[in-house]
């Protein structure tokens, strides 16, 4: 029997009112003795953002919109996954796996999607439609959480092409960043024979062979060096939801204010400069909202845990397009990631944007999209 079933988000009025309750009886700890954010999200910032969330943020709204799209439950490899399934009016579309990240999730997508799905009423062609498949990842948004250890990426890109299988896609294109660009590169490195093609937006590759180091290019000490900061400064989160995401989880899951802060300063140091003006306080409170309403702080977290223990940057032969945005964290160079990506038939520098491409430049990450798939036949 399919377990496939129609989903809508509904969240009970009763969740919208204790929400606000929160927000309004907050303990506030005192402001940071430092002008910039090496101790944290500042203080303000986070008043700023919490007095519009209680006050003027409307959360029906948002559910009106992402409503507009067609959203299914489907149990695979035993775990209920919450999905996105979008497709074309275009006889030629090719299916377009999308994979989120934490902390995104699937609104990340909410602006792509129809341009993606209708390009010639964006500025495309009919040979730009895609049909799109946009799961949750496990213990995100309305996903399952996994009760018992195992769901590690790996697991979660087979369970992804078992997805795509059951939807009658023989043969997909595959497309992430953050999480989803490492499960997306997994499905390639796995290549079950369904997979055709990636477009990646977060490159992971192993460190530079010897070849590289004795000749490293301006770039790439850059990026050496930006990686180096975030590993010093930057990996804090990373390290204690690989480690210890239950004990994070009781704050985050009761503390309305504290699973925002711990969100929204990733959204701060992971995007172009002015991150609020950038974004609105809607489009951001929509995405912190989504993990608030499914009480997915601790299972989301877990994906760190379940994943970390063993990482892997396994080889992919598949084609593979890859779109490196300037305010992303790890940016290896061309021949760094050919390494592992053996297949390489895009690779572009784009002009502005971060690790939220989707949500923060959605015309360029259109525009990526569609230049780095074109050509990739199934």
């Amino acid at each position: 029997m399919n377990s496939r079933r129609k989903f809508v988000v509904d969240v009970p009025q009763s969740e919208l009112d204790d929400l606000r309750r929160r927000i309004q009886l907050t303990r506030w700890p005192e402001a940071e003795c430092v002008d910039d954010w090496s101790q944290g999200i500042p203080l303000g910032i986070v008043q700023q953002v919490a007095a519009y969330w209680a006050h003027q943020y409307d959360w029906r709204r948002f559910e009106a919109t992402v409503n507009r799209y067609p959203q299914f439950i489907e149990t695979v490899d035993g775990l209920d996954i919450h999905y996105l399934h979008v497709r074309s009016k275009e006889r030629g579309a090719r299916p377009l796996l999308m994979t989120h990240g934490w902390p995104g999730s699937v609104v990340e997508f909410l602006e792509v999607i129809d341009p993606l799905v209708d390009p010639i009423a964006h500025g495309g062609k009919a040979e730009d439609a895609f049909h799109l498949v946009i799961p949750s990842l496990p213990g995100y948004g309305f996903s399952g959480k996994p009760e018992a250890a195992g769901w590690t990426v790996e697991r979660t890109a087979k369970a992804w092409d078992s997805l795509m299988l059951s939807l009658g896609y023989s043969g997909y294109l595959a497309q992430g960043g953050d999480w989803g660009g490492m499960i997306t590169a997994l499905i390639g490195s796995q290549n079950l024979g369904h997979c055709k093609g990636l477009h990646l937006n977060l490159v992971v590759v192993g460190p530079p062979d010897k070849s590289i180091l004795n000749s490293l290019t301006d770039q790439e000490k850059r990026s050496l060096a930006l990686f180096t900061h975030y590993q010093k400064t930057g990996q804090g989160y990373a390290a204690i939801q690989g480690t210890r995401p239950q004990t994070i989880g009781y704050a985050l899951t009761d503390s309305a204010v504290g699973q925002m802060a711990w969100i929204l300063e990733k959204f701060g140091e992971w995007s172009s400069q002015g991150f609020v003006e950038l974004y609105g306080l809607d489009r951001l409170l929509d995405n912190i909202s989504w993990y608030w309403f499914s009480r997915s702080a601790a299972s989301s977290a877990r994906l760190y845990w379940h994943s970390f223990a063993k990482p892997t940057v396994s080889q992919v032969d598949i084609p593979t397009a890859c779109s490196i945005f300037p305010n992303e964290p790890i940016q290896p160079s061309k021949r760094w990631a050919q390494q592992r990506f053996k297949n390489i038939q895009y690779w572009n520098h784009a002009e502005t944007g971060g690790h939220f491409a989707a949500m923060e430049q959605p015309d360029l990450f259109v525009r990526e999209v569609r230049n780095g798939l074109r050509g990739f036949e199934l």
